[in-house]
Order: structure tokens, then C-alpha cells, then sequence
């Protein structure tokens, strides 16, 4: 959204039980995963960041963090939580998943240049991560963030107000859930 306050949130709270260690610990090319995901939120636009953690406590710079008490029931009360703690004056947010280090900057820039309140990049013609959502559908994307899911299912019961956005250009939405696939991401 062109001239839109964009704020930036990013979930981090999981366990990361098939890696065996919180996800906002794990490092990737010597940094943290969650400075990697403030960092790509802030330099693709986002201000303020706002960091969402439960099952790790850490120190982040550049970010406000707050703590999800419900973590282990999943993504969706992240979400929630981090929708509630972004300021008034945020008219949209740039959702980012700490698990995706290889999306660039570009992405975030994309979803806030595309027109509408509700943008999702995609790669290979795929839904992926990050979304933007402006603050008239936080209600609604609430509602529906339940359990393991963020705000996939109420991107999909209002399909036509999404705008899709091409980010093959700026990253691959790998994630990293075991260390197979931490290991398949790692430089050689």
C-alpha cells in the first residue's frame, strides 16, 4: 500500500521440535534467524518491527518483541498477539515467518507497492510468505488465525480481494523445519 504506514511483524515464538532448538536461536550464515527477519522487514520498508517469541526469550535489536504466553497452541495466537501489539498509526503490516532466510528484502518492498489491502507473494505461481494485510482486515484475519495457521484461511474466503504478488525475482520461501533442511540451505 503506496504511502501506507507499513509496520513489520514477525512470528518466532515456535519450539522448532523437529530441529531441536527454537527457530529464533538457530543462525544461519552467522546470524540469528530473528535478527535475519528484522532485518529483512526493515529493509524492506517496515517500521516499526515487531517481534512475536514464546518458546525462546532473546534479546533482539531494532524491534519491539513481545511474548505470545499461548506459543505451543500454534501460529494462529502469534499472529494474534502481534496484530494487538502494533501501534495505532500502523495502516498495514508486513507478516514474515522467522523459518525464511532466503527471501530478500524485494519481496517486502513488492507487497507494499502492490495496490490493495491484502497482498501475498508468490514463487512458481505458489502462495507463500511474507503477506501484507492492512489494519481494516486485522479483525477478521483474527478470527480466523486458529491453531497452526496464521492468516491463510481468511486469504482464501476473501480470494478476491488479494492482490498476488511475483517474488521469484527477490528469494526462495524455503523454510527450515529439520536440519535436513537447514543443511540443504547452507552455503557449500
Amino acid at each position: 500500500m503506496r504511502g501506507a504506514r507499513v509496520a513489520g511483524l514477525l512470528l518466532a515464538a515456535g519450539r522448532g521440535s523437529r530441529l531441536g532448538t527454537p527457530k529464533a536461536l538457530l543462525e544461519y550464515e552467522g546470524e540469528r534467524l530473528v535478527d535475519r527477519g528484522v532485518r529483512l522487514l526493515e529493509d524492506g520498508g517496515c517500521h516499526p518491527v515487531v517481534v512475536v517469541l514464546g518458546a525462546a526469550t532473546v534479546q533482539v535489536r531494532g524491534a519491539v518483541s513481545v511474548r505470545n504466553p499461548d506459543w505451543a497452541s500454534g501460529m494462529g495466537s502469534s499472529l494474534r498477539v502481534g496484530l494487538r501489539a502494533l501501534p495505532e498509526e500502523a495502516e498495514c503490516v508486513v507478516v514474515a515467518l522467522v523459518d525464511q532466510p532466503l527471501i530478500r528484502p524485494g519481496a517486502v518492498r513488492a507487497l507494499i507497492a502492490a495496490d490493495g489491502g491484502l497482498a501475498v507473494a508468490t514463487y512458481g505461481g505458489r502462495r507463500r510468505n511474507p503477506v501484507l494485510i492492512a489494519r481494516e482486515h486485522f479483525a477478521g484475519v483474527s478470527e480466523l488465525a486458529v491453531g497452526d495457521v496464521g492468516a491463510r484461511p481468511y486469504l482464501k474466503a476473501h480470494r478476491e480481494l488479494v492482490t498476488e504478488v511475483p517474488c521469484d525475482e527477490f528469494g526462495d520461501p524455503a523454510d527450515i523445519d529439520t536440519p535436513e533442511d537447514l543443511a540443504l540451505l547452507q552455503p557449500e
